[in-house]
């Protein structure tokens, strides 16, 4: 008797463990999703162009000012010299159609040894003789392409020294 007694046992404890396990899987579900990512083209910025102020004297001090499309003027009695003056200008390139932001840095002065004089520069996208602001942000175009244009106003003392002075000029671009 024990010998059916545990066989029994032994069957219903099999079969409750196989409908224990037959019950888990019924209740189980499992979905697959797919993953995908896209690389983009770098964004890039190169200097096609520098800023140039041309030459001038210093007469009784003033400022020289040369605008995003490279037109230069002059406030107070600078005298202008014949060299010519130019807007830097950075190419800008990377996926179309993606915004980026821009940020500037550089030197804040254009040096001579000692000699200094301030620079303040400011930027547009278009070049359309702007003389103030930033630009801090843009679109690529179509073709996955942008000009930056840096102009700047140089503040000249009368007692300035002759010779040439030189600094930097810095865009940095990035994805948003």
């Amino acid at each position: 008797m024990f010998k059916h007694q545990s066989q029994q046992m032994t069957a219903k404890l099999v079969c409750a463990t196989l409908l224990a396990l037959a019950s888990a899987g019924a209740s189980a579900a499992s979905a697959t999703a797919s993953a995908s990512g896209t690389v983009v083209a770098p964004i890039a910025i190169s200097a096609a162009t520098n800023l140039a102020f041309g030459s001038f004297a210093p007469g009784a001090g003033g400022t020289v000012t040369v605008s995003t499309s490279g037109v230069r003027a002059a406030s107070g009695v600078v005298l202008m010299g014949a060299a010519a003056a130019s807007a830097a200008r950075f190419n800008i390139t990377g996926e179309a159609g993606t915004t980026y932001s821009i940020t500037h840095s550089g030197s804040t002065a254009l040096s001579n040894g000692a000699e200094t004089m301030v620079l303040t520069k400011f930027s547009d996208l278009t070049g359309a003789n702007g003389t103030s602001g930033n630009a801090t942000s843009g679109v690529l175009d179509g073709a996955g392409e942008q000009s930056l244009y840096v102009g700047g106003t140089l503040a000249v003392s009368a007692s300035q020294a002759a010779g040439v002075y030189t600094g930097t000029v810095v865009a940095t671009v990035e994805y948003n």
